[in-house]
């Protein structure tokens, strides 16, 4: 399985951006899909996303900002970006697994990566 993640750029603050992220097969329809996020001499964090079974999970950072959304038909899923921050700046990294609850949040968890995009927001 691979993901393709796209739809990074540079944006004011303010802004908005919607990120992509395209599976070569059905793994979304297998495994929950979440959205990390990792800024210069900073780890990895996570974003957003949902379980294979449950709800959307969101950052406290992000959360009335950025919408996750998913077409499984598309085997696609997207991160809708609004009022984005200068802080938001990142390179953004779609993946795909099923982790124990406790992991969910934390990149240790998955083992299946997209490529990254970088989100740049100037102030």
């Amino acid at each position: 399985v691979q993901l393709q993640a796209s739809g990074g750029g540079l944006v004011q603050a303010g802004g908005s951006l919607r990120l992509s992220c395209v599976a070569s097969e059905r793994a979304f329809s297998t495994n929950g899909q979440v959205w990390f996020r990792q800024a210069p001499g900073k780890e990895r964090e996570f974003v957003g996303g949902i379980p294979r079974r449950g709800r959307t999970i969101y950052a406290e950072s992000v959360k009335g900002r950025f919408t996750f959304s998913r077409d499984n038909a598309k085997n696609t899923v997207y991160l809708q970006m609004n009022s984005l921050k200068p802080e938001d700046t990142a390179v953004y990294y779609c993946a795909a697994g099923n982790p124990i609850s406790s992991y969910f949040t934390r990149s240790e968890g998955y083992t299946i990566w997209g490529q990254g995009t970088q989100v740049t927001v100037s102030s």
